[in-house]
Protein backbone atom coordinates (compact mmCIF):
# COMPACT_ATOMS: atom_id res chain seq x y z
CA UNK A 1 0.00 0.00 0.00
CA UNK A 2 1.43 3.25 -0.53
CA UNK A 3 2.08 5.53 2.73
CA UNK A 4 1.40 8.82 3.50
CA UNK A 5 2.63 11.38 5.78
CA UNK A 6 -0.01 14.03 5.14
CA UNK A 7 -1.81 15.71 7.90
CA UNK A 8 0.95 14.93 10.24
CA UNK A 9 -0.29 10.99 10.71
CA UNK A 10 1.03 8.52 8.72
CA UNK A 11 -1.71 6.96 6.89
CA UNK A 12 -2.41 4.13 4.24
CA UNK A 13 -5.18 4.65 1.64
CA UNK A 14 -7.73 6.63 2.38
CA UNK A 15 -10.70 5.28 4.04
CA UNK A 16 -14.55 5.71 3.40
CA UNK A 17 -16.56 6.57 5.76
CA UNK A 18 -19.05 4.08 6.89
CA UNK A 19 -20.99 5.82 9.44
CA UNK A 20 -23.55 7.80 7.46
CA UNK A 21 -26.70 8.27 9.84
CA UNK A 22 -26.95 12.24 11.27
CA UNK A 23 -27.19 11.64 14.75
CA UNK A 24 -27.26 15.81 15.37
CA UNK A 25 -28.00 18.91 13.55
CA UNK A 26 -25.76 22.13 14.79
CA UNK A 27 -26.23 25.41 13.31
CA UNK A 28 -22.49 26.41 12.48
CA UNK A 29 -20.16 26.88 9.48
CA UNK A 30 -16.96 25.50 10.04
CA UNK A 31 -13.80 25.80 7.56
CA UNK A 32 -11.30 23.44 6.99
CA UNK A 33 -7.52 24.12 5.43
CA UNK A 34 -6.23 21.00 4.09
CA UNK A 35 -8.34 18.03 1.78
CA UNK A 36 -5.70 15.52 3.04
CA UNK A 37 -6.98 12.07 5.14
CA UNK A 38 -7.20 13.96 8.12
CA UNK A 39 -8.92 17.21 6.69
CA UNK A 40 -11.83 15.09 4.34
CA UNK A 41 -12.47 12.76 7.87
CA UNK A 42 -12.72 16.32 9.59
CA UNK A 43 -15.16 17.77 6.59
CA UNK A 44 -17.15 14.19 6.78
CA UNK A 45 -17.63 14.96 10.64
CA UNK A 46 -18.65 18.45 10.40
CA UNK A 47 -21.04 17.70 7.19
CA UNK A 48 -22.80 15.18 9.68
CA UNK A 49 -22.95 17.60 12.11
CA UNK A 50 -25.67 19.32 10.06
CA UNK A 51 -22.98 22.64 9.60
CA UNK A 52 -21.63 24.29 6.48
CA UNK A 53 -18.17 22.90 5.42
CA UNK A 54 -15.58 24.74 3.27
CA UNK A 55 -12.76 23.32 2.30
CA UNK A 56 -9.79 24.73 1.54
CA UNK A 57 -6.54 23.69 -0.58
CA UNK A 58 -4.05 24.17 -2.73
CA UNK A 59 -5.98 22.20 -5.18
CA UNK A 60 -9.66 23.39 -5.58
CA UNK A 61 -10.88 19.93 -7.16
CA UNK A 62 -9.15 18.36 -4.18
CA UNK A 63 -10.93 20.58 -1.44
CA UNK A 64 -14.61 20.07 -3.80
CA UNK A 65 -14.03 16.19 -3.18
CA UNK A 66 -12.96 16.14 0.27
CA UNK A 67 -16.71 15.23 1.37
CA UNK A 68 -20.61 15.21 0.22
CA UNK A 69 -21.79 18.48 0.84
CA UNK A 70 -18.65 20.52 1.60
CA UNK A 71 -17.82 23.24 -0.79
CA UNK A 72 -14.17 23.72 -2.42
CA UNK A 73 -12.11 26.76 -2.54
CA UNK A 74 -8.14 27.62 -3.49
CA UNK A 75 -6.20 28.60 -1.16
CA UNK A 76 -5.15 32.00 -1.60
CA UNK A 77 -8.14 33.33 -3.22
CA UNK A 78 -10.84 31.98 -1.12
CA UNK A 79 -12.01 33.81 1.96
CA UNK A 80 -12.74 32.48 5.18
CA UNK A 81 -16.21 32.15 5.72
CA UNK A 82 -16.17 29.32 8.89
CA UNK A 83 -16.82 30.43 12.33
CA UNK A 84 -14.83 27.46 13.08
CA UNK A 85 -11.41 26.99 11.14
CA UNK A 86 -9.55 23.88 11.76
CA UNK A 87 -6.29 23.60 10.10
CA UNK A 88 -5.60 19.78 9.38
CA UNK A 89 -2.59 20.30 7.98
CA UNK A 90 1.16 19.51 8.87
CA UNK A 91 2.58 22.16 11.87
CA UNK A 92 5.20 22.96 9.09
CA UNK A 93 2.49 24.84 7.24
CA UNK A 94 1.33 26.91 9.41
CA UNK A 95 3.34 29.57 8.83
CA UNK A 96 2.24 30.11 5.35
CA UNK A 97 -1.70 30.38 6.37
CA UNK A 98 -0.59 32.69 9.63
CA UNK A 99 0.84 35.45 6.73
CA UNK A 100 -2.49 34.88 4.20
CA UNK A 101 -5.34 34.58 6.43
CA UNK A 102 -4.50 35.57 10.14
CA UNK A 103 -6.18 38.69 9.78
CA UNK A 104 -9.44 36.77 8.47
CA UNK A 105 -9.19 33.88 11.75
CA UNK A 106 -8.71 36.72 14.46
CA UNK A 107 -11.37 36.10 16.97
CA UNK A 108 -12.54 32.94 15.61
CA UNK A 109 -12.22 29.17 17.38
CA UNK A 110 -9.17 27.67 15.57
CA UNK A 111 -8.41 24.13 15.78
CA UNK A 112 -5.19 22.85 16.02
CA UNK A 113 -5.19 19.29 14.43
CA UNK A 114 -1.20 19.11 14.29
CA UNK A 115 1.22 16.36 15.13
CA UNK A 116 4.66 18.32 15.37
CA UNK A 117 6.51 15.78 14.39
CA UNK A 118 10.08 15.36 12.88
CA UNK A 119 9.68 12.27 10.54
CA UNK A 120 12.97 11.51 10.35
CA UNK A 121 13.82 10.64 14.05
CA UNK A 122 9.94 10.76 14.91
CA UNK A 123 11.03 13.17 17.55
CA UNK A 124 8.56 16.16 18.35
CA UNK A 125 9.77 19.31 16.61
CA UNK A 126 8.49 22.71 17.74
CA UNK A 127 9.94 26.21 17.41
CA UNK A 128 12.02 27.29 20.25
CA UNK A 129 10.66 28.02 23.73
CA UNK A 130 7.15 26.36 22.64
CA UNK A 131 6.03 23.98 24.64
CA UNK A 132 3.29 22.17 21.84
CA UNK A 133 1.91 23.55 18.63
CA UNK A 134 -1.22 24.59 19.96
CA UNK A 135 0.39 26.82 22.33
CA UNK A 136 2.06 28.20 19.84
CA UNK A 137 -0.34 28.66 17.33
CA UNK A 138 -2.35 30.74 19.99
CA UNK A 139 0.82 33.26 20.52
CA UNK A 140 -0.03 34.03 17.26
CA UNK A 141 -2.96 34.28 17.02
CA UNK A 142 -4.05 36.30 20.16
CA UNK A 143 -7.17 37.09 19.29
CA UNK A 144 -8.58 33.77 18.27
CA UNK A 145 -9.88 30.71 20.61
CA UNK A 146 -7.54 27.94 20.09
CA UNK A 147 -8.68 24.53 20.71
CA UNK A 148 -6.39 21.01 20.40
CA UNK A 149 -8.50 18.58 18.53
CA UNK A 150 -8.28 15.32 15.90
CA UNK A 151 -4.09 14.99 16.82
CA UNK A 152 -4.87 11.93 18.75
CA UNK A 153 -7.03 9.46 16.31
CA UNK A 154 -6.33 8.71 13.06
CA UNK A 155 -7.93 9.34 10.23
CA UNK A 156 -9.71 6.32 9.45
CA UNK A 157 -11.51 5.89 12.74
CA UNK A 158 -12.82 9.79 12.49
CA UNK A 159 -13.77 9.00 8.82
CA UNK A 160 -15.67 5.80 10.25
CA UNK A 161 -16.80 7.19 13.43
CA UNK A 162 -15.98 3.62 14.95
CA UNK A 163 -12.58 2.77 16.93
CA UNK A 164 -12.56 -1.00 17.70
CA UNK A 165 -16.61 -1.67 18.04
CA UNK A 166 -16.97 2.27 19.73
CA UNK A 167 -17.67 5.72 19.01
CA UNK A 168 -14.36 7.22 18.43
CA UNK A 169 -12.96 9.42 20.82
CA UNK A 170 -11.66 12.50 20.20
CA UNK A 171 -10.01 14.57 23.08
CA UNK A 172 -9.64 18.04 23.06
CA UNK A 173 -8.13 20.89 25.22
CA UNK A 174 -8.34 24.98 25.19
CA UNK A 175 -8.18 27.76 27.59
CA UNK A 176 -11.74 28.95 25.97
CA UNK A 177 -14.49 26.73 27.54
CA UNK A 178 -16.94 27.89 25.20
CA UNK A 179 -15.45 27.21 22.05
CA UNK A 180 -14.50 24.19 23.43
CA UNK A 181 -17.88 23.55 23.54
CA UNK A 182 -18.85 24.61 20.20
CA UNK A 183 -15.96 22.08 18.86
CA UNK A 184 -17.56 19.23 21.06
CA UNK A 185 -20.71 19.85 19.76
CA UNK A 186 -20.54 19.38 16.03
CA UNK A 187 -18.25 16.02 17.07
CA UNK A 188 -20.91 14.64 18.89
CA UNK A 189 -23.78 15.93 16.70
CA UNK A 190 -21.83 13.58 14.15
CA UNK A 191 -22.12 10.42 16.50
CA UNK A 192 -18.65 10.63 18.06
CA UNK A 193 -17.83 11.23 21.17
CA UNK A 194 -15.05 13.59 23.30
CA UNK A 195 -13.39 13.88 26.47
CA UNK A 196 -12.26 16.94 27.90
CA UNK A 197 -8.31 16.89 28.44
CA UNK A 198 -8.72 20.38 30.27
CA UNK A 199 -6.49 24.03 29.64
CA UNK A 200 -4.69 24.36 26.55
CA UNK A 201 -1.29 23.57 28.09
CA UNK A 202 -2.46 20.10 28.28
CA UNK A 203 -1.96 20.14 24.45
CA UNK A 204 1.73 19.18 25.47
CA UNK A 205 -0.19 15.79 26.57
CA UNK A 206 -2.55 15.00 23.41
CA UNK A 207 0.95 15.69 21.28
CA UNK A 208 3.17 13.52 23.14
CA UNK A 209 0.05 11.03 23.29
CA UNK A 210 -0.34 11.50 19.13
CA UNK A 211 3.06 11.13 18.62
CA UNK A 212 3.37 7.50 20.14
CA UNK A 213 0.94 6.43 18.28
CA UNK A 214 1.82 7.37 14.90
CA UNK A 215 5.48 5.31 16.31
CA UNK A 216 3.46 2.50 16.86
CA UNK A 217 1.63 2.91 13.54
CA UNK A 218 5.00 3.11 11.76
CA UNK A 219 6.59 0.15 13.73
CA UNK A 220 3.41 -2.24 13.01
CA UNK A 221 2.16 -2.18 16.85
CA UNK A 222 -1.02 -0.42 16.14
CA UNK A 223 -3.03 -0.66 13.12
CA UNK A 224 -4.07 2.39 10.77
CA UNK A 225 -7.84 1.65 10.97
CA UNK A 226 -7.59 1.38 14.95
CA UNK A 227 -5.19 3.19 17.37
CA UNK A 228 -5.89 3.73 21.17
CA UNK A 229 -9.43 4.17 22.13
CA UNK A 230 -10.87 5.47 25.10
CA UNK A 231 -12.62 3.45 27.08
CA UNK A 232 -15.42 4.49 29.89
Amino acid sequence: MKERYGDGQREHAKPHSTNTATRGTIMSSITIFGAGNIGSAVAGIAVKSGAYVQVIDRNADKAAAAADGATGAKFGEASVSGDIVVLALPFSAYEEVLVSYADQIAGKTVVDVSNPIDFTTFDLALPEGARSAAEYLAGKLPQSKVVKAFNTTFASTLATGVNDGAPTVVQLASDDEDAKNDVKAFIEAAGLRTVDAGALKRARYLEGYGALQIILGVTEQTPWTGGFKVVR
